[in-house]
């Protein structure tokens, strides 16, 4: 049996919960042009889950591949082989809980929540409780939009896998982009000297990220300057990993985050397979990971900025009807740190 009681509004008057809401959709995989804004069904709360009035839902790579069905992995992962089983996009979501499924008690309905969700493209998403926290106090749906799915992932890869120190010298590869920013900001935070690879023209926003020093890949190598790295954190990289790894000192720590290119069935998956075996025979650390989605680590992210002052880099921000624009724009690499979806007046 499940719970459908809906937050009070500012008059503590509790509105009935609606029965349609304004999403987008699409039925085939493919580019945005599959893309559309239709009315749907407000999606109803399994056990264990939460329905969560959206008010902003953040843009990051993995909505790319599961819209456009690549790598062919993405699909044998149980996403849909011949079209989306979701057929809504969008994982990152900050907004609040309307309704509560069987065996939720950690959170409750008429909390502000941040998280990962199941179709955050919309008015209305489900999430499963354990993937959503508690919104931070201090920060705006649109920044807390921005959290769950990039800043988890730098949050493991500079505390985790790497576990920067103070004084270290730190390589980030992707550094102005949505998980990147937040590892440049974190490893600065921590007292190491970050060096981050982006392009010419993002340059300045990086360097007030926390970066000592920015490389434009467009004019330099930076896994051929003769430097080496105590650690190196590679952004959805398409950097070969012997060059990777002339960069890195020999007891140094490869953290690679995400992956693009590749095969068609595997995508940059070949290379942290690889880099992952080779670890094995070699001093130096050379790690993948899939970034944990459980509010523990997105309570810990936001204690880790709280105690820096650091805040989520969110550049743009896009209406609802224009989140094919803001997938496109991300692809192209126009977006400078993170970009939000308001989905209300977040």
């Amino acid at each position: 049996m499940h719970t459908y009681t809906a937050a009070p509004d500012a008059a503590g008057v509790t509105p009935a919960l609606p029965t349609t809401m304004r999403a987008i959709v699409q039925r085939r995989y493919g580019t945005t042009a599959q893309l559309r804004s239709a009315q749907i069904p407000v999606p109803t709360p399994g056990p264990g889950q939460v329905l969560i009035r959206v008010d902003a839902a953040g843009v990051d790579r993995g909505v790319w591949h599961l819209m456009a069905g690549k790598p062919l992995l993405v699909r044998l992962l149980g996403y849909g082989l011949r079209s989306p089983k979701l057929p809504t996009p969008g994982a990152d979501i900050a907004g609040t809980v309307v309704a509560t499924g069987e065996g939720v008690d950690r959170v409750a309905v008429g909390d502000a929540v941040f998280g990962i969700a199941r179709g955050a493209y919309a008015e209305y998403a489900v999430a499963d409780a354990h993937r959503i926290a508690h919104a931070p106090a201090g920060m705006t749906p649109t920044q807390a939009a921005a959290l769950a799915v990039s800043g988890v992932a730098a949050l493991h890869a500079v505390d985790e896998i790497t576990a920067v120190e103070p004084g270290q010298r730190v390589l980030v590869l992707g550094g102005s982009g949505g998980v990147g920013s937040f590892a440049v900001q974190l490893a600065a935070a921590r007292g190491a000297r970050v060096t981050a690879v982006a392009s010419g023209e993002k340059a300045a926003f990086v360097r007030d990220l926390g970066a000592a020093e920015v490389i434009d890949y467009r004019r330099d190598d930076a896994t051929a300057m003769g430097r080496t790295y105590d650690a190196i954190i590679d952004v959805g990289g398409r950097t070969p990993l012997r060059r990777l790894r002339r960069a890195l000192t020999p007891t140094g720590t490869l953290a690679i985050v995400g992956g693009e290119g590749g095969d068609v069935l595997t995508g940059g998956m070949s290379r942290q397979i690889g880099a992952a075996l080779l670890s094995r025979f070699v001093s130096q650390t050379l790690a993948f990971f899939i970034a944990p989605e459980n509010h523990e680590h997105m309570a810990r992210l936001v204690t880790r900025l709280d105690a820096a002052g650091l805040h989520p880099a969110v550049t743009r921000t896009y209406a609802l009807d224009d989140a094919p624009r803001a997938i496109d724009d991300l692809v192209a690499g126009e977006i400078s740190g993170k970009a939000v979806i308001t989905v209300a007046d977040a």
